[in-house]
């Protein structure tokens, strides 16, 4: 019977993590562990998938075990679910990540000016804007808090839309702004906090939440990196204000572009042990990924078009009716005169 002999195992164990430990790519860490059952081992043994996510995404620090659906804990199934998560952070289809506000640390005029109106990407509803507004301070360093459920406890965000309210009926158009955007997720301190109306009480529900990660100040809609959000929860907190009316803050339009990584994955939080655990679905992941590996939005969750868009488009209707009306008209007087025309010189 002929032997195999592993060459690699010649290297010492410490010389071995030094050199994987070097991989920053998932996917290079993988094909290394399958050229060598003794670097697999280490692999898995060590723990380096793990180590390698929460390098690129220390978000995840926080996750104390991982549970495969229909397993076992093992180290294998740890390396296994954290090797599928580094792919799924980057392979799993970008979608629209919110999916209701929760809280908005004032209203001005409710509900007209609520924060229900960030998430419907009209600019004017019954002949009046939609915008969500703050009772606003004299002070202009007051921030300002907008707080959102996510469409998953566990979700990758990679880009942020937000856009002021442009006061159009104003001399001069004025945007209020804010000069400086902060974001925040996590997840609520207790499950009885997803049971209370916030937006109809009219109540800030910043101190109902653990916040696991909060940004830097950052005048841009985009984030610097994808942030993974562990907890379903978003907050936008707005500082400064650029154009003052009454102090109010005024928002128009928000939404959260990402990566939902659910069903695949999961997280479930303990109180009584204060613990977070990684749910790894394997059969939905292969599902997800099977799907395909696209970066565009899917239709199927698109904002619905605004309404003066589609009056534009009704405008341009009526405009292109009208001017191939004219044109015919024309066409049928230029034939008619012509007919007079020579009728007259022949006659």
């Amino acid at each position: 019977m002929e032997t195999h002999v592993d060459f690699l195992e010649w290297l010492e164990l410490d010389m071995a993590l030094k050199i994987l430990a070097c991989l920053d790519d998932l996917a290079d860490l993988i094909r290394a562990s399958a050229v060598s059952r003794y670097w697999q081992n280490i692999v898995v043994s060590n723990g380096l998938s793990k180590q390698l996510c929460m390098r690129t995404y220390p978000q995840l620090a926080c996750i104390t075990r991982v549970d495969e659906l229909g397993h076992d804990n093992s180290g294998e199934i740890e390396h296994r679910a954290y090797a599928s998560l580094f792919r799924a952070l980057t392979a799993f289809p970008l979608t629209y990540c919110i999916a209701d506000p929760v809280s908005a640390s004032s209203t001005d005029y409710y509900p007209e000016e609520s924060i229900m109106n960030t998430l419907d990407p009209r600019d004017i509803i019954h002949n009046r804007g939609c915008y969500w507004s703050s009772k606003g301070s004299n002070d202009p360093e007051t921030p300002e808090t907008l707080i959102y459920n996510l469409t998953a406890n566990l979700c990758v965000i990679t880009e942020f839309y937000f856009h002021p309210y442009q006061a159009l009926f104003q001399s001069d158009y004025p945007i209020y702004s804010p000069r400086f955007v902060r974001f925040r997720m996590g997840h609520p301190k207790s499950s009885t906090v997803l049971s209370y109306d916030y937006i109809e009480a009219q109540e800030c529900a910043d101190d109902k939440f653990i916040w696991t990660y909060t940004s830097q100040m950052f005048p841009v809609v985009q984030l610097p990196e994808p942030v993974i959000c562990i907890g379903g929860y978003l907050q936008v907190e707005l500082l400064g204000r650029v154009q003052k009316q009454a102090s109010d803050d005024n928002v128009a339009h928000v939404q959260a572009i990402g990566r939902k990584l659910s069903p695949a994955f999961s997280v479930e939080f303990s109180e009584a042990s204060n613990s977070v655990s990684l749910k790894y679905d394997a059969e939905e992941y292969g599902v997800t990924v099977s799907n395909g590996h696209n970066d565009s939005l899917s239709t199927s969750i698109l904002p619905v078009q605004p309404p003066r868009q589609l009056d534009f488009l009704a405008e341009d209707v009526v405009l292109i009716i009208y001017v191939q009306c004219c044109l015919i008209c024309s066409i049928i007087l230029f034939i008619v005169s012509n007919i007079l025309f020579y009728k007259l010189l022949w006659s």
